[in-house]
């Protein structure tokens, strides 16, 4: 997506902060989380002043999860999410959100307000500090969960350094920091600097080696009779969805995603098979991916709930690997051969493939259960919830029964699913809820759309991150809200102490939250609570509840037995609690 800078014209000069939230607008971001701090102050009266909207968290980590939910709908072009924190007790508070968009490949600028050049120089007792004297203890913290680190003490170096890390952070799609002292905001820079657009493409493979490397992933598919396409979260993160669709259309080939690819493929194409994680799959699945002669793992996360206790059997000498940082056919290693380019070429070059018929996907939606009982169970709610969802519907399940059930829900074309797998902080999907809710709305008004936001997450989680509910209020996102009530932790009962009080969390009446944080029934908010089977199928009939027209946040609790989960959940915990992790 290029930056369109035709109706601008930057001149000399220009202050620190003018360039720096320029410079975020021109790639596509059109709001800034955090929460204001002496240090920072100054630097916010540049964010409405450069045509940006300032979001106003309740605390730092909760604006980092939302910049990261922010981020995830942004990215599908070139585009990253930015926040605000403060010097010490700010940053600090954001870190954990910041390091799991570190961890999961999700680009986030994270803005410090700092105290003034001179403080810093002259080692002053100040707030906020450890009171030794060292200015550069948090940035070395950050340093660990950033591929850049950009402090603006010189104006000199300050556009550069802003130019640099914002193209890192969207091209590594991982989080960078910028340190800004209080006393650089109105320092000036060169603004012609602004009249040329980041380069924000990937650099592109070495011709002679990706031609080779294409040659040999080529012998290999020809050479195949029963292949299957796995992809993964990276395909995402990477931008590499295009050159996957592409490849999927054109092959024929079976393909079936990860855990956290969920989304990445369209899963009404005909070759859909589902999600495939070693044991959590379900058996047919389980079977087709794992009697593959040849496995095209596209952007794979290995981790250990991606793949339901590393209970992948999928041999390397059956396996291609194609990845942001290189391509791994069977044992033969190909690094800096970018799977962008090489997918590509594959798609274009491919010939007539010798695949013999056998197993086939089965891409149905499964039918409601027919049952008397009426109990909303796992088993029930979640294949029935893919009925129920709209194509470019974006799902946020939260780490625990949401982020393992969704597995059984068949999305309709072109849904974005969020979850966070790998780091699986928990209350993360609340914040994220708010964040993507943001970029949805700017998005709808922007391409006149109505694109749903729909968050499932446990109460247990909620508690943590309650308080993102009051944000999305204030900034009338109405996004649709399942609270599944099972009072506690499912997830940490499965695993240890199922039983035991700390598993166990206070019932809130979550149905007065949306009042208690200012919003009014039936004006701003809609409230309902489901208990049974048939409440939740009129629920789904209900116009107004369904509609994303409708003008209200809609908040549900969902209740579900205490002790229910997921078959694929059982499975991972069960796992776990066997390596005793």
């Amino acid at each position: 997506m290029a930056q369109d800078l035709r109706s601008q014209e930057f001149t000399n000069p220009i202050d620190i902060a003018e360039y720096l939230f320029k410079r975020l607008k021109q790639v596509g971001v059109q709001s800034i989380h955090g929460v204001p701090g002496d240090y920072n102050l100054v630097a916010l009266d540049y964010i409405a002043k450069n045509g940006l909207h300032w979001v106003g968290n309740c605390n730092e980590l909760n604006a980092a999860y939302a910049a990261d939910g922010y981020a995830r709908i942004t990215t599908n072009g070139k585009g990253c999410a930015a926040l605000v924190t403060t010097f010490g007790v700010g940053e600090l508070s954001a870190v954990n959100g910041i390091a799991g968009s570190y961890s999961e490949y999700v680009p986030v600028v994270h803005i410090v307000g700092y105290p003034t050049t001179t403080a810093q120089k002259n080692g002053l007792l100040l707030h906020h500090t450890l009171g030794n004297g060292d200015f550069h203890v948090f940035s070395k913290m950050s340093a660990q969960i950033s591929c850049a680190v950009s402090m603006l003490n010189d104006p000199h170096e300050a556009a550069v350094l802003i130019d640099n890390a914002i193209r890192e952070c969207i091209l590594q799609s991982r989080p960078v920091y910028i340190g800004l002292p209080s006393d650089m905001v109105t320092k000036k820079v060169e603004g012609d600097r602004l009249n040329t657009p980041l380069d924000l493409d990937f650099p592109p493979n070495d011709p002679e080696k990706e031609d080779y490397v294409v040659d040999v992933c080529l012998k290999y598919l020809h050479e195949a009779r029963n292949p299957v396409i796995l992809v993964d979260a990276c395909a995402i993160r990477h931008r590499a969805l295009k050159e996957t669709h592409d490849f999927i259309v054109k092959s024929g080939i079976p393909v079936f995603v990860a855990p956290m690819g969920k989304g990445a493929v369209d899963e009404s194409h005909p070759t859909y098979g589902g999600v495939y994680a070693g044991n959590g799959s379900n058996k047919g699945v389980q079977e087709r991916v794992e009697s593959a002669d040849l496995v095209l793992s596209i952007g794979a996360i290995k981790s250990d709930f991606n793949t339901a206790g590393f209970t992948y059997r999928l041999s390397q000498l059956k396996t291609i690997d194609f990845h942001s940082y290189g391509v791994t056919v069977r044992y033969s290693e190909y690094p800096g051969v970018r799977m962008n380019g090489v997918l590509s070429k594959i798609t274009s070059r491919l010939g007539k493939l010798n695949i013999e018929s056998g197993p086939s996907p089965t891409n149905t939606i499964p039918s409601t259960q027919n049952s008397s009982d009426q109990t909303i169970t796992q088993a029930w709610f979640w294949p029935r919830l893919g009925q129920w969802l709209q194509p470019s519907d974006v799902v946020i399940t939260e780490t625990g029964t949401s982020n393992f059930g969704i597995w059984e829900t068949r999305f309709p074309k072109d849904v974005t699913a969020i979850s966070q797998v790998l780091w699986g902080s928990i209350g993360y999907a609340t914040g994220a809820c708010q964040g993507a809710a943001l970029a949805v709305k700017e998005q709808n008004q922007q391409n006149n759309t109505k694109r749903r936001t729909i968050l499932f997450t446990g109460d247990g989680s909620f508690q943590l991150t309650a308080q993102e509910l009051s944000t999305m209020i204030r900034n009338k996102l109405n996004p649709i809200i399942f609270i599944l009530c099972n009072n506690g932790y499912t997830i940490e009962r499965l695993i240890h102490g199922m039983n035991d009080p700390y598993n166990d969390v206070q019932e809130w009446k979550y149905k007065d939250l949306p009042a208690a944080f200012g919003g009014k029934e039936g004006e701003d908010v809609l409230t309902y609570r489901v208990e049974t089977k048939e409440e939740v199928e009129k629920l789904f009939e209900d116009q107004v509840f369904v509609s994303g027209e409708t003008k209200q946040l809609r908040f549900v609790e969902l209740v579900m037995p205490w002790d229910d989960a997921p078959e694929a959940l059982k499975k991972v915990a069960e796992s776990a609690a066997k390596r005793n992790v």
